[in-house]
């Protein structure tokens, strides 16, 4: 008993230690950000502390229109890189910071610009589209782009019947089944959908039978078809307030349910997997950002001729 005592009191005074040292670099942060002329963007994926000391949290081109629309001098986007190129495509004139160089996205980096060339010279009569969650020079190689909220509109909108999709074969497979369009799809995945399995969800129903089923476009169809709904990050943060449901299976990253319970603390919401973690997403720490804010790292910084490209395929995306 006293070995445990021990032991829960030294649990305590680390619990302690470390809300002194998160409440430190909050405080620099804030002092930074003044000094900055700076705004903070959090994507719903992010830690909870980022969350709550974001100025803006939500879905990665959201984010980025948003903050575009601001005075800031720069902006701090506590997400993956794909995301921080989007908003300095939009924002040329800022400064934009990624506060981890090494926070990628799998699904981006499984297609190049040099191999979607290749592909489109096998394909010369299709029009690309192009998920959002792509590099900068992805985006400048491709016709339009979409979201995983607006991807039906978008391919609806094409005169074109035959659309080579990329990166995310799991999304597009999805939009092939909500229109009647020809899709040639590129053979990449977000891995932490990928990994939510069929069992999953009928394992999380039989254990909350009464929940609402929610999962991300991203996912197999195999699991979509087992949901009530298919939505982006944001779509069910909407749905999830307007819905007259008590409780909901969640089938996207684990980060987004602090969200979801902060602005829903009546309801109450369920993983439909433990394992739905991006560890990009979790490598932004409070003490990432004060460094990024104070050595203004990590920049972002697209070619000219790149940014322009992308921001048409954007654009056209925004027109729809």
């Amino acid at each position: 008993m006293v070995r445990e005592a021990i032991k829960d009191e030294y649990y305590d005074d680390a619990l302690s230690l470390a809300s002194s040292i998160d409440t430190q670099y909050i405080e620099k942060i804030r002092e930074l950000k003044k000094k900055r002329k700076a705004i903070i963007l959090a994507h719903n994926y992010q830690r909870p502390e980022i969350q709550d000391l974001a100025d803006l949290v939500g879905d990665s081109l959201d984010l980025s229109r948003k903050a575009a629309a601001t005075d800031a001098e720069v902006i701090v986007f506590c997400g993956v890189h794909f995301m921080a190129e989007s908003a300095a495509i939009l924002s040329p004139e800022k400064t934009v910071l990624l506060p981890v160089k090494e926070a990628g996205c799998q699904l981006a980096e499984m297609i190049t610009v040099q191999e979607l060339r290749k592909k489109k010279k096998e394909n010369p009569e299709a029009t690309v589209v192009c998920y959002v969650n792509s590099s900068a020079e992805v985006k400048a190689e491709s016709d339009i782009c979409c979201t995983s909220a607006n991807g039906i509109g978008v391919v609806n909108s094409l005169k074109e019947n035959r659309i080579l999709f990329v990166p995310d074969e799991h999304l597009g497979r999805y939009l092939e089944s909500k229109t009647k369009k020809e899709f040639i799809f590129w053979k990449g995945f977000c891995p932490t959908h990928y990994n939510l399995l069929p069992k999953d969800i009928l394992r999380a129903k039989e254990e909350h039978p009464k929940a609402k089923v929610l999962v991300h476009p991203e996912c197999r169809l195999s699991v979509i078809d087992l949901a009530d709904e298919a939505f982006s990050t944001n779509g069910m943060l909407e749905y999830a307030k307007k819905s007259e449901a008590k409780e909901f299976i969640i089938g996207t990253e684990l980060g987004i349910i602090h969200r979801l319970k902060k602005e829903n603390p009546d309801k109450n919401f369920y993983p439909a997997s433990e394992n739905l973690i991006c560890s990009s997403m979790k490598l932004i720490t409070l003490k990432e950002v004060a460094e990024s804010l104070e050595k203004m790292r990590y920049k972002i910084e697209i070619p000219e001729e790149v940014r322009k490209k992308a921001k048409k395929s954007l654009d056209r995306m925004l027109e729809v």
